[in-house]
């Protein structure tokens, strides 16, 4: 049988999902068996009764993933909540992170395909967003950075919802102990190998920085991201022209910050598959600025009154 959770609880769910999801769809439910996904699952099926599915991918790097994904499967079939494992295999390659997470959505995107559900939620929570505030904050991030984890974003196709970005690692914690549920430990998870099991430590140790705080500065800055890519769109139809396949763009006063989401704009109108770093866009806009011209990806941008955005000839291509 389903633990009875509090209600106040799961309400406050299902509040915070409906401010993200209003339109009723179904849902797929992430659950690695670690603490955080147990605690979205019992939340989910508490507040969403009959209206949601888990999967529990199985990347094939530890012999105990097996197990942890069986394990879940006994807890889904006692909540009534549907449960498929997904193994998959990673690509050769660099990151083992990067790989796996490639691997994790395509798998699960096939699966929600199959299963006819909507919307992908996953477990990150209060904590998780302080920590990549932190971590990008060391590294320099600009704004797009800043904003941290999405509560609402696309990822590899699929529709990803977190709805737990409000709530405290240890209040997760507590559901699934108050529920007599003995999570997964995931050795990776205390590797200080990994950027944020050390940010996760240093953490620990300051408590005067507030998590919860980290976490309402970064979904201020992901409003203010939002505005400007709001405005951004609005000034497109004004400072951009196109001349059959060459764009054009009027620089003229714009701020920085704008002018730089403008040649972004103008980059991916030309070549969708463009996603140039941020210290490329920087680079570029200052060499425009000057009059210069540079290649980018498939792109030849040149400077001068207006920015010129035009397929590189093809001994240029690169």
């Amino acid at each position: 049988m389903p633990p009875d959770l509090p209600p106040d609880l799961v309400e406050r769910f299902r509040a915070d999902l409906r401010v993200l999801a209003p339109g009723g769809e179904k849902l797929a439910i992430a659950v690695s068996g670690g603490p955080d996904s147990l605690a979205l699952l019992l939340l989910a099926a508490a507040a969403f009764p009959g209206r949601a599915a888990a999967a529990t991918v199985d990347h094939g790097l530890r012999p105990e993933a097996a197990g942890e994904a069986a394990l879940v499967a006994r807890i889904c079939a006692g909540l009534g909540v549907p449960h498929r494992t997904l193994r998959v295999t990673l690509a050769p390659g660099g990151s083992v992170q990067a790989r796996a997470r490639q691997a994790r959505y395509a798998a699960l995107g096939t699966w929600m395909a199959e299963e006819g559900l909507a919307l992908l939620l996953t477990g990150h929570h209060a904590d998780d967003q302080a920590e990549t505030l932190l971590m990008r904050l060391v590294r320099g991030s600009g704004l797009a950075g800043l904003a941290g984890i999405r509560a609402r974003a696309r990822i590899g196709g699929l529709d990803v919802c977190r709805p737990l970005l409000g709530w405290r690692r240890s209040a997760l914690g507590g559901i699934v102990r108050a529920a007599g549920l003995r999570p997964v430990d995931d050795p990776s998870n205390a590797d200080e190998a990994h950027d944020r099991v050390r940010m996760r430590r240093r953490l620990a140790e300051a408590p005067w920085l507030d998590a919860a705080a980290l976490a309402r500065s970064a979904a201020a800055l992901a409003e203010a991201e939002e505005a400007l890519d709001w405005t951004a769109a609005r000034l497109a139809a004004e400072r951009v022209t196109r001349q059959g396949g060459t764009w054009l763009l009027d620089p003229a006063d714009l701020p920085d910050e704008l002018l730089r989401r403008l040649v972004l704009f103008c980059l991916r109108g030309l070549d969708p598959g463009a996603s140039p770093r941020g210290e490329q866009v920087t680079c570029l806009v200052e060499t425009l600025a000057a009059g210069g011209k540079a290649s980018l990806g498939r792109l030849l941008c040149s400077g001068g009154p207006s920015y010129r955005f035009e397929p590189a000839p093809a001994r240029r291509q690169g």
